[in-house]
């Protein structure tokens, strides 16, 4: 189907300056900033689009309360590609259509998506080897040296979702989205079939005890050169006042164990989520098997604020392959409504909510 990523994310927030002065900070290419709208374009030609509550081009109904991503625009490989995804779409949920040819359509879980042609840019990303003390392909060579931390890319996008096994069956189906990895009970990873990273979108499950009970925007990753990249990330936006305070960002930089990325989240103005600065990520192709992971283990953080669940020397590495799906089949909804969280998921508080 050859969807390419994230062509781009439409933010709906209550102070439009103080956002486009948030992600200026962070480090996004301004296109355009005016008092009805804040443009920023990455070298990938993806876009960060935010506007102010009310505009009439957000979606409607808003998909939930308070600031966030309110719509994410997936880019077609090309036309033929974007008329035969809408078409799929058009079997099960409405769609409708922009002159452009944009799609827009609402998936079953409250999400609304984008659909739409993407001439995706190619990326010049560059980063030093990395010497050790047993091998040193930096030899006689000086490190290159950073001034400013520019995302290149958008990575992928995370969401709650009140069933996030159909969330994840809807995107397969209708998009031909990739399983890549499962925390079991917390989320599944897939990646859209056009691109090489881990995963495009994780969705997180709303039974956990600290998730909403509803669909809400999580998270957005921006992919980095290097960790060197990602440091100094951190250190400017803390040093332009955007002090950190969730578990994730105020225990530094750290590496997800699933995925393999470095990373460290800022939060994002108005309680809208957080941006993550993302590098050294896994990238897969369709010759990937998708495994099945304890979540203790896929959850597990460096950064020292982690709880005692996540971290220690006891934490299990359980892992299965898991082509077959079967680790799908304990967290399917048999019918509408919330179910409880069960055993050790039970346990996870609102203190663990950033380590999922």
């Amino acid at each position: 189907m050859s969807i390419l990523g994230v062509e781009s994310v439409v933010f709906g927030v209550a102070d439009l300056a103080e956002h486009a002065r948030f992600w200026s900070d962070f480090g996004l290419p301004v296109e355009h900033v005016d008092e009805q709208e804040a443009i920023f374009r990455l070298a990938s030609g993806s876009r960060v689009i935010v506007y102010a509550h009310g505009d009439p081009r957000l979606p409607v109904p808003d998909p939930f309360p308070g600031d966030g991503i309110k719509e994410t625009v997936w880019g077609a490989a090309g036309a033929g590609e974007l008329e035969t995804i809408v078409a799929r779409l058009a079997r099960e949920v409405a769609v409708t259509r922009e002159a452009d040819g944009t799609a827009h359509a609402v998936c079953p879980d409250g999400q609304p998506i984008g659909l739409r042609v993407w001439a995706k840019r190619p990326v010049v990303s560059t980063a030093s080897p990395v010497n050790t003390p047993g091998s040193h392909p930096r030899f006689n060579q000086h490190r290159i040296w950073r001034q400013r931390a520019i995302p290149k890319t958008i990575n992928h996008v995370v969401f709650f979702s009140p069933d996030y096994v159909a969330s994840f069956e809807f995107y397969e189906r209708m998009l031909g989205f990739r399983y890549t990895d499962h925390s079991l009970g917390t989320g599944i990873f897939a990646r859209a079939d056009g691109t090489f990273e881990h995963h495009s979108i994780f969705w997180v499950n709303c039974d956990l005890p600290i998730a909403p009970d509803h669909f809400k925007f999580m998270h957005i990753a921006f992919g980095m050169d290097d960790i060197d990249e990602v440091m100094l990330g951190a250190n400017l936006m803390e040093a332009r006042g955007w002090k950190n305070t969730t578990m994730n960002t105020s225990g530094g930089i750290s590496r997800h164990r699933i995925s393999s990325a470095i990373y460290y989240y800022c939060e994002i103005p108005g309680e809208a989520g957080e941006a993550e600065y993302h590098a050294d990520t896994d990238y897969l192709d369709d010759n990937w098997v998708p495994r099945a992971w304890n979540f203790k283990f896929g959850s597990l953080l460096w950064s020292n604020n982690a709880p005692p669940i996540f971290r220690g020397p006891d934490i299990p590495w359980e892992m299965t392959f898991d082509a077959d799906r079967q680790s799908f089949a304990p967290f399917r909804k048999a019918e509408p409504g919330k179910q409880p969280a069960t055993g050790e998921l039970a346990d996870i508080t609102a203190a663990d909510e950033h380590a999922i």
